[in-house]
């Protein structure tokens, strides 16, 4: 038997905006539209904030892969999927709200992604000895996968909604080090890096196209005068 939607309003500026459920919720704080600290007003009247929406969600929110094994659940987080960068583990493009559970010697990821026209219940598994960095940028969590084939890296980033849902996860990781000071240069080297080929052949383009116009400019003008 399927339990009811609950719904809510958001409190802003003194009115109230909505109804919506509690999935619309966690997409707009996703989003961004919504911060973890807003006040929601639930069918009953009662206060909440969007970070207290998301810390109640059921813990079976997602059914799990039943397999005939026991793993103990130790800890469960409502969570995003931000981006993935580089070869590793392949990960399915979770939609919305996933759930990060540490299980036993894996972190499992759980959520929906959509395969044409279809939504899929999808799961991956990252053992806990296997995540070689680990870096807490305010709500958001990014974590840096061993690749057994090479010394590269492949990067996870979550959102976690609140700063004590992120440094809880992150404290789960026994083998994770904080991120070496090159690795953490990295994001700014790229912003710094020179443009590619193409962009670098459009500008030079643009800029010989402003000088030239500017000197025919100048040409008309002294033409102009001497008449």
């Amino acid at each position: 038997m399927d339990e009811p939607i609950s719904i809510y309003h958001v409190l802003l500026e003194g009115r109230t905006v909505g109804p919506y459920d509690r999935r619309t919720i966690v997409g707009m704080r996703i989003k961004k539209t919504l911060a973890s600290d807003h006040v929601l007003i639930d069918m009953n009247g009662v206060q909440l904030t969007v970070a207290d929406l998301i810390e109640s969600r059921p813990a079976a929110a997602f059914n799990p892969n039943r397999s005939g094994s026991f793993s103990r659940v130790q800890a469960t987080y409502s969570a995003s999927l931000i981006e993935t960068q580089g070869p590793g583990l392949r990960i399915p493009k979770f939609r919305g709200e996933v759930e990060a559970r540490v299980q036993g010697d894996v972190l499992r990821i759980a959520g929906r992604s959509r395969r044409g026209l279809r939504w899929k219940d999808e799961r991956i598994k990252i053992l806990l000895a296997d995540v070689a960095h680990a870096r807490i940028r305010g709500t958001r969590v990014d974590l840096w996968l061993r690749n057994g084939q090479n010394d590269s890296r492949q990067r996870i980033a979550l959102e976690l909604f609140t700063h004590e849902a992120a440094g809880e996860l992150v404290k789960w990781l026994p083998a994770a080090t904080p991120l070496p000071d090159s690795t953490q240069a990295e994001p700014m080297a790229a912003l710094r890096a020179p443009l590619s080929s193409g962009k670098a052949f459009w500008v030079a383009v643009f800029g010989v196209a402003l000088v030239v116009g500017l000197v025919l400019m100048l040409l008309v003008f002294l033409l102009s005068r001497r008449r």
